[in-house]
């Protein structure tokens, strides 16, 4: 999924990271309440608490806050959470999954289908677009861990589907409901990983030139903007030479 992990580095190129830590520690946060409001708070009896609190730890979100999330779960004055999927299309007919978590679904709904409006996209129904990406569990080791056949014999022995290995990593993919297990034997394995979590993988993609993808930008920044909504997925594939130019900017 080329389109995934250049959005990555672009938003680390961009400093982008930086400027919303404080919106990325409280969506964090928010996972980890939840996750843990809705099964057990001990990580260890709870795969989806265990994920999160990975998730969390992987973009620097202090130890503190996540104690404090789980913590939260366990009070009465925690808020109910509902996760919703939005679908719909962006610039150049691209697909985009919105996936978010709100207290009050009419307000979150009214401010994703204005965001999609204002940017150039259109908000359609749930399903509309689901259907291009397959729900799939994502372990990323760094490059150093080493080489692809290492990697792809781990793999392997973990129960995982495919490896995509790069100079910039590697990239293991497998069922969405064996991510807890194949995450466990691959720590076993090769170490801790730098990210694990469940992610929409793009089964087909829309070629994006630099002008489609400075617009799907802007629509993906405002959607990520908002605090309702935990993350965003777009089907685009762009050239290196698109993507250097966005770096650029």
């Amino acid at each position: 999924m080329a389109g995934h992990s250049k959005w990555a580095n672009i938003q680390h190129r961009k400093g982008r990271q930086d400027k919303l830590r404080a919106k990325v520690f409280s969506k964090m946060s928010k996972e980890i309440t939840v996750a843990a409001k809705m099964g057990d708070p001990d990580p260890d009896k709870n795969p989806r608490l265990r994920l999160a609190i990975k998730e969390a730890k992987s973009v620097s979100v202090p130890k503190d806050v996540i104690d404090r999330a789980i913590k939260k779960s366990q009070g009465g004055d925690s808020e109910d959470y509902e996760e919703i999927r939005y679908e719909g299309y962006g610039p150049n007919g691209v697909a985009v999954i919105v996936e978010a978590m709100t207290d009050n679904r009419n307000r979150t709904a009214s401010v994703v289908r204005s965001t999609f409006t204002k940017n150039g996209g259109n908000l359609g129904e749930t399903g509309s677009v689901g259907f291009m990406f397959d729900r799939k569990g994502e372990v990323v080791y760094p490059a150093a861990i080493g080489d692809a056949d290492t990697v792809m014999m781990a793999a392997i022995e973990a129960g995982a589907e495919d490896v995509e290995s790069t100079e910039d990593g590697h990239v293991i993919w497998c069922a969405d409901t064996d991510l807890n297990e194949v995450s466990t034997a691959l720590e076993a394995a090769l170490g801790e990983s730098d990210a694990t979590r469940l992610v929409w993988k793009p089964t087909v993609t829309t070629e994006m030139d630099l002008e489609s993808m400075q617009k799907l930008m802007k629509l993906i920044d405002a959607l990520e903007d908002d605090d309702d909504v935990q993350r965003v997925t777009a089907n685009f594939e762009a050239s290196d030479e698109v993507m250097d130019q966005l770096g650029e900017e």
